[in-house]
């Protein structure tokens, strides 16, 4: 009987040393397989790791954008809305890229999302942030979000220049 368990065939031997090596590979830590490809059951644990190895990486600082000059200024024609169901679409709280709309954000067909532009004769430094959308069928116009309804409508319609900033 000894000499049974001892002695195997190459089948039973090799059979053994898969079983060995899928058993093994299954308990390595998780850490070990985060450069690997893991497949779906493991792709969570890995991303944690990685999120773990991200937190301890050092990326420098960011460059300040103070300073920086307007890449150009452009005469528009600016109007104020309010996130009132006439003015905007079913979602009157939501803006076209997602946000939630607040003091700072302005509508603008022909700037992409996340431009940063200023109206320094009307605000001075104030940034804007172009988060929202127009009807199509306006394309060289700014639209103020304003919170209160008396605000937009003391605005009006103004021409303005606007100066628009690197989104980089």
């Amino acid at each position: 009987m000894l000499k049974r368990i001892i002695k195997k065939s190459p089948i039973e031997s090799a059979l053994i040393g898969l079983m060995v090596f899928v058993l093994g590979y299954g308990a390595l830590p998780a850490f070990a397989l985060a450069g690997e490809d893991i497949g779906p059951d493991m792709t969570y644990v890995a991303i944690q790791i990685e999120a773990m190895q991200n937190s301890l990486r050092d990326f420098g600082t960011l460059p300040s954008s103070e300073g920086r000059e307007a890449n150009y200024t452009i005469n528009v024609m600016a109007t104020a809305y309010n996130s009132l169901p006439g003015q905007t679409d079913s979602t009157p709280f939501t803006t076209a890229s997602g946000t939630t709309t607040r003091h700072g954000v302005i509508a603008a067909n022909f700037l992409p999302f996340g431009t940063r532009v200023k109206i320094p004769e009307i605000y001075g430094d104030q940034v804007f942030i172009v988060e929202d959308r127009m009807n199509a069928r306006y394309w060289h116009k700014v639209d103020i979000w304003m919170e209160g309804y008396d605000d937009a409508i003391e605005f009006g319609i103004k021409n303005i220049t606007i100066e628009v900033y690197p989104t980089s």
